[in-house]
């Protein structure tokens, strides 16, 4: 059976569009994605955003954010879930998810901050994890001046996003850092070693593939590097003391197994974990095809968690 055969009915045509990623051209592929991000871009009168730049980790340079807020705004202050964008670690800027970013601020009711973390192949790990760490120390220290509750903080991301907010949990763990009450990694990029199961079974290029995957860790992490648990969550030994986690996988997505496996990990070490498999799904259904049954459905349980986890 191919692997379009197994696909939701829902999201056939999405797939049959799709011209996969091109990873050995980015110097023409990155711009192109870039291109079509600020095209895409609508502004939405429910949602006020606006983009600054804040100082990066010691010695690196600045880190862009995009803050959306409620319009018009409450006057309390409110949640906050930072935002890593996806694209394997190599492109995607804050504009990349710009309508999911304003769907969490209308159906949550909270500020989002997207962070605009450094890409490979010109930066390698950690550059990346240290922008969204630094974005989520900068905005709990002036929480008050941006309106948000330094009390109600999240993390979320999708794909290598996905992975940088596990990452980030570990790290605000282990650095004593800003408490979180929600991690929300989605169908995160978790273990570079890619030998589930899953990783060898989704090989069609027309969706997220093992060859994406590799690709995306191999330009991320320098040759030869031992990667830390920050920076492949998949390889941490102690998964106690982590915040609640939310979070789903479609079953055709290559890291189904290693996302399983790391939500397994969680509550056996006593963390809270809400969790959905997504039958007949690919990486990244929900946004391909927004209004989709298993897509509305994605939507409607991380609004639901998200809103459980801010006390709403």
């Amino acid at each position: 059976m191919s692997l379009r055969d197994r696909i939701h009915p829902q999201l056939l045509a999405w797939y049959d569009a799709s011209p996969g990623f091109d990873f050995d051209h980015l110097e023409e592929f990155v711009p192109k994605c870039n291109a079509a991000e600020l095209a895409a871009l609508k502004e939405d009168p429910a949602v006020s955003a606006r983009d600054r730049t804040i100082p990066g980790p010691a010695g690196a340079p600045e880190v862009k954010l995009r803050i959306y807020t409620p319009n018009p705004r409450p006057a309390e202050a409110l949640p906050c879930l930072f935002f890593y964008h996806g694209g394997g670690f190599l492109f995607g800027t804050v504009y990349r998810q710009e309508n999911l970013c304003q769907r969490y601020v209308k159906n949550v009711g909270c500020v989002v901050v997207s962070v605009e973390y450094r890409l490979a192949p010109q930066w390698k790990m950690p550059a990346p994890l240290e922008d969204c760490y630094a974005a989520l120390t900068w905005v709990h220290d002036n929480a008050a001046q941006l309106g948000v509750d330094p009390a109600r903080l999240a993390v979320s991301g999708l794909s290598a996003g996905g992975g940088l907010a596990a990452g980030v949990a570990l790290l605000a763990r282990d650095r004593k850092g800003p408490a979180l009450c929600l991690q929300m990694p989605l169908y995160a990029e978790l273990d570079c070693r890619l030998d589930t199961p899953s990783a060898q079974e989704i090989t069609d290029t027309k969706v997220w593939c093992f060859d994406n995957c590799q690709k995306s860790w191999d330009k991320v992490l320098s040759p030869g590097h031992m990667p830390s648990q920050y920076e492949v969550p998949a390889l941490a030994k102690d998964l106690t003391g982590l915040p609640p986690l939310f979070s789903y996988v479609g079953q055709l997505d290559p890291g189904r197994d290693e996302n399983i496996a790391y939500w397994t990990r969680l509550m056996q070490a006593g963390v809270e974990a809400e969790y959905h498999v997504f039958p007949g799904c690919y990486h990244c259904f929900e946004l391909g095809t927004p209004d989709a049954e298993p897509s509305q459905l994605a939507y409607q349980l991380s609004y639901r968690a998200l809103r459980r986890a801010f006390g709403e």
